[in-house]
């Protein structure tokens, strides 16, 4: 048996089928998988993600521990505001992605990856031995999502005036606390949306009224397609200790200002950007039918070989897509190794889709007009 959330029961209620998520039991659908994706791309769909790790930091050296503990720079925030960043080792691997959000000058949430829970949770109490702030894992909280174009128009069906006044002028990735509930404009799904964290006694409620309002529960496998098609890497898939930022199109995530931080693995990605790094993170739509799959190779003419690191069938485009490690300077077609033959894929910059439009032309199509 695994660990459970405190939304478990309505999983249940809902005849969600229960699988093994780093050692939690969670929905990975409620019947149509194919259904839940198109949900969120079209109107409205709701995620528990509750397994997810919530960590409060408080103390006068918060933001300085933060400062050193991450690669990009918390000084860019102001009250409310969140930050997706990359925790590093001292080589430049990356030992988790995360959000961090600002809620005051002593007083800073992190939300962390449940796979990593455990390295992720002595990583950081060991960083923090010599800085005066006090780590607390929050065990008592829930985190549901909801995503998808129309979440805007039901927040007035959800809270009183003048708590949806507030949520509906947030900008993107910042938060405010109603009441009890901390409501951020976040998510994993390439959608407008919230990810709200409450009490996990108050959750199950909460949950019921929003399924009340026609916002339909999601499993995990709509979650993994609408990040992939999004172009939003997935931790122990896309990156992990073995590979840097500079490979995994989060290039941008690192603080480089002002260059008198010394965060932990700055001086190793100096030395790999002094160098110039080798591969890139790129995606790849297949041109004909079949589906793209982890660990396939990808051929590069004249370049070299790649890997693929995240691939499924994207129901928006009806294609199968993928993100790939391959050799720097990879742009237009590329082959991809499936089943002993070599089938063409084109090469873009992600994300495939963003508030649910293409992001790319296709290449074939251009060729054959």
């Amino acid at each position: 048996m695994g660990k459970k959330t405190p939304l478990y029961d309505c999983h249940l209620q809902s005849h969600a089928k229960i699988v093994d998520f780093a050692g939690w039991d969670m929905p990975l659908h409620y019947g149509s998988q194919l259904q839940e994706h198109h949900q969120v791309r079209q109107d409205a769909g709701l995620f528990d993600v509750s397994h997810m790790t919530i960590i409060d930091v408080k103390g006068s050296g918060t933001a300085t521990y933060l400062r050193k503990l991450l690669a990009n720079n918390i000084d860019k925030l102001t009250y409310g505001q969140a930050l997706y960043t990359c925790m590093l080792d001292e080589q430049g691997g990356i030992i988790d992605d995360l959000i961090v959000y600002k809620i005051s000058d002593d007083f800073y949430r992190l939300v962390v990856n449940s796979g990593t829970h455990d390295k992720d949770v002595a990583w950081l109490t060991k960083q923090a031995q010599s800085f005066k702030c006090e780590l607390t894992e929050r065990t008592d909280l829930a985190m549901l999502a909801i995503q998808g174009p129309k979440v805007r128009e039901k927040i007035p069906q959800l809270f009183n005036a003048e708590q949806a006044k507030a949520i509906l002028a947030l900008p993107v990735f910042y938060a405010t606390t109603c009441d009890n509930y901390f409501i951020a404009r976040t998510g994993y799904t390439g959608e407008e949306g919230f990810e709200i964290i409450l009490s996990g006694a108050d959750a199950p409620a909460f949950w019921q009224r929003l399924l009340d309002h026609d916002i339909k529960p999601c499993g995990l496998g709509a979650r993994d397609t609408l990040r992939l098609e999004a172009g939003l890497n997935l931790y122990g898939a896309d990156m992990d200790e073995s590979v840097s930022p500079l490979v995994s199109n989060l290039a941008w995530t690192i603080g480089w200002e002002p260059q008198d931080r010394s965060f932990i693995g700055r001086s190793a990605l100096e030395e790999q950007k002094q160098k110039g790094v080798k591969q890139q993170l790129v995606g790849l739509i297949l041109e004909g039918s079949g589906v793209l799959r982890n660990h396939q190779k990808v051929i590069v003419e004249g370049l070299g070989e790649g890997e693929i690191t995240s691939g499924s069938f994207s129901p928006s485009l009806g294609k199968g897509i993928a993100l790939a490690r391959v050799p720097v300077g990879t742009v237009g077609l590329c082959q991809v190794e499936m089943r002993g033959k070599l089938i063409t894929a084109q090469v873009i910059k992600p994300p495939f889709i963003r508030h649910g439009k293409k992001t790319f032309s296709n290449m074939m199509e251009r060729e054959n007009e």
